[in-house]
């Protein structure tokens, strides 16, 4: 069980200040100094510096806090083994991006689980920002994910590589026209919500070109990739996406991709759980085989 002091520990590196860290912890405030203190004293490193009112973390700090956060997770999912009657298997959580959940991961997921019939794994599809988050607080225990992510956090495994590409309905005007990003900007641009993967990438790619989402004539946010896609066939404007989320619709000829001189991006779908977590080797197994290496 992990000591009472770091779960004092984390709720301070949360919330940054003392005052409601103790309101949150339901102690007092000289409790919680007190707790501080005495991993100070124990480490003997300072966790902590102040920046105004706010309390900010030392890198001595941000190591504990990782290290932290890895044991209480991995705390949480042996408790989970324990209350499970004898030869019974508590579920594994994994988190999967809308983009692979709707397109890419039903498939090998559905293999896995027909071969270990035995095996409990549930799972939730998020943007990549709820997810990295739920893998912080323990709700899930590993993600695939399309997004960036913190690699000083997250250890990783690539899934695959994918392209990600301009896509407009087969009857949209630029649809047989080739030229550069920047002919794009007089275009109606769909785009994934705030916190999404493929939104990140596509927000990263046009910052290389000194270019931001305001640049287009209009921009219409959608929480949802399949209405992307229905929105795209009936002409509303054009987007950015993964290949494998528009397959389908390439294939009958419903959308067309637009060919870019300067647009030419591939990126990785990838496999993430908290560092230093004492079940990697679990997650690595489960992750080979939906990979196909098993």
């Amino acid at each position: 069980m992990q000591d009472f002091r770091m779960n004092t520990f984390l709720t301070v590196t949360e919330t940054k200040n003392l005052t409601e860290a103790s309101k949150r912890l339901n102690i007092t405030q000289p409790a919680v100094s007190g707790h501080i203190r005495f991993l100070e004293e124990y480490y003997g490193k300072k966790l902590f510096y102040y920046s105004g009112k706010k309390m900010n973390l030392t890198e001595a700090g941000k190591v504990l806090r990782d290290a932290s956060i890895s044991i209480r997770n991995d705390e949480a999912l042996l408790k989970k083994y324990l209350l499970e009657p004898e030869k019974s298997m508590p579920p594994i959580n994994m988190g999967v991006t809308m983009t692979i959940g709707e397109y890419v991961i039903a498939k090998p997921l559905a293999r896995y689980m027909k071969k270990h019939p035995e095996s409990r794994i549930d799972v939730e599809i998020n943007n990549t920002e709820v997810l990295e988050k739920k893998l912080r607080d323990g709700d899930i225990q590993f993600a695939l994910v399309e997004g960036a992510f913190d690699r000083k956090f997250f250890e990783s495994l690539i899934y695959r590589e994918a392209k990600f590409v301009p896509v407009c309905g087969k009857d949209h005007s630029i649809s047989h026209k080739t030229g550069r990003l920047s002919d794009l900007l007089d275009e109606t641009l769909l785009v994934r919500e705030e916190g999404s993967g493929t939104r990140s990438i596509l927000e990263n790619q046009l910052k290389l070109q000194n270019l931001s989402l305001g640049d287009f004539k209009r921009t219409i946010q959608i929480n949802g990739m399949h209405t992307v896609l229905q929105m795209l066939e009936e002409d509303l404007g054009i987007s950015f996406l993964y290949y494998p989320a528009a397959e389908n619709y390439l294939n009958k000829g419903t959308l067309k991709t637009i060919e870019l001189k300067d647009f030419h991006v591939y990126h990785d779908f990838t496999f993430i759980w908290v560092r230093g977590s004492a079940y990697e080797y679990l997650y690595r197994e489960i992750c080979d085989e939906l990979m196909g290496n098993n």
